[in-house]
């Protein structure tokens, strides 16, 4: 998707440092995917004390069927 957006270029220089980026596209692209993947880490994040097990759940034993 082409989409035509205006930077603050010293920003843009210091993520480009930062991240090693070589070009505005990797950049963008890479601080999207990251912006992705922390976010649905914050929604896992929410489930905190909402799930509840049953008392005899074995996390364990479910591992060593892998």
């Amino acid at each position: 998707m082409r989409t035509n957006i205006v930077l603050d270029d010293v920003l843009v220089e210091e993520a480009m440092i930062l991240s090693g980026a070589r070009t505005k596209r990797e950049l963008i692209s890479n601080a999207l995917r990251e912006f992705v993947t922390t976010r649905k880490r914050l929604n896992l994040l929410d489930l905190d004390g909402k799930i509840k097990f049953s008392k005899d759940y074995d996390y364990k034993r479910l591992r060593e069927r892998r």
